[in-house]
């Protein structure tokens, strides 16, 4: 029976290639600081522990895993990464864990590697146009992000391939765009714009308004969760590294996608603009690498994606309520 890790296996993504992998019949096991907050894990083994603890990472790695994947981070939406106020967190906590982590599988000998990066690694010089930003691979240098996230994300890929060209390891990276669905983070502050609307349009009343930063013209994509998994395990289980996004080209404005929400709900609302953490102005996932090197690029409508997670959000406000 082949056996993997999955490194904060209590998170969104995470506890969802957790399900895969089973599925897939590997032995699993998860490691984080918490379970997953809305539903059992099916790992076969998880692990409670701090990743950046070097003595966690070594007591998790503690046989020759088929396959690792790296998604421990500490992250969030705008509200988190974009204020400054986090920047040190963000930077050390996430570093710290990486830098353990591929430690810890070198001297298992592991080999295959699969790290989660981040489309905010792109320059924010070639993000300022919402309508025609540039997000090839090949356009991250000169290195420019717009948050400290998108730094330390810069930085830790390099180390990986820095490991992978010195020590021999197997490693796969791809820069993600924006990932949603169920059971994410739809309040606290660490939520995405998908479940921040979703959540706001919940608990709206029908004719009353919603709050969304900035001017509603900033455009993003966005990645519905079985999409980001099969794109994840395709480049994971291939014989080419990376880095490449693994994203929608579904590029929509802000308003766009609460409208796009408002009508799911089927709530007529009025939007009021206010300032906030915006980040870029625009971001669209370039696809066109990773077709031509793996024959796959995500398919299914924005909308499918969207009404899943706002039934979803929609039953978590009614509970709360």
């Amino acid at each position: 029976m082949k056996k993997a890790l999955v490194c904060g296996g209590g998170g969104f993504i995470g506890s969802y290639m957790v399900k895969r992998l089973k599925k897939e019949g590997f032995w699993v096991r998860g490691v984080d600081l918490k379970y997953p907050e809305f539903a059992e894990t099916e790992a076969d083994d998880f692990m409670i522990g701090d990743l950046r603890d070097p003595m966690v990472c070594k007591s998790s790695v503690d046989k020759r895993f088929d396959e690792v994947y790296q998604f421990a981070a500490d992250m969030g939406g705008a509200g988190f990464v974009f204020t400054g106020d986090n920047d040190a967190d963000i930077m050390h906590n996430s570093a710290l864990i990486n830098l353990n982590m591929l430690e810890a599988c070198f001297r298992r000998n592991v080999k295959r590697i699969f790290y989660s990066s981040s489309a905010c690694i792109y320059p924010e010089y070639n993000q300022m146009d919402p309508e025609n930003p540039n997000c090839t691979e090949d356009s991250a240098y000169p290195a420019t992000p717009d948050s400290e996230y998108g730094w330390e994300k810069l930085f830790s890929e390099r180390m990986y391939l820095a490991f992978q060209r010195n020590y021999g390891m197997d490693v796969r990276i791809a820069r993600y765009h924006n990932i949603f669905g169920p059971e994410g983070a739809w309040q606290g502050g660490r939520e995405k714009a998908p479940a921040a609307l979703c959540r706001k349009i919940a608990e709206a009343s029908d004719g009353g308004e919603i709050e969304i930063w900035g001017d509603g013209n900033q455009t993003r994509s966005f990645l519905y969760i079985d999409e980001c998994l099969e794109g994840t395990l395709q480049l994971t289980r291939s014989d080419w590294t990376g880095p490449v996004n693994i994203g929608s080209d579904e590029m929509v404005t802000i308003d766009q996608l609460a409208d796009m929400i408002m009508k799911i709900a089927g709530k007529k609302l009025t939007k009021e603009h206010i300032e906030g953490p915006l980040g870029v102005r625009g971001r669209n996932s370039d696809n066109r690498l990773i077709e031509k090197k793996l024959g796959w690029r995500p398919s299914r409508p924005l909308e499918e994606g969207i009404e899943k997670t706002f039934k979803w959000i929609e039953e978590q406000v009614r509970k709360k309520f």
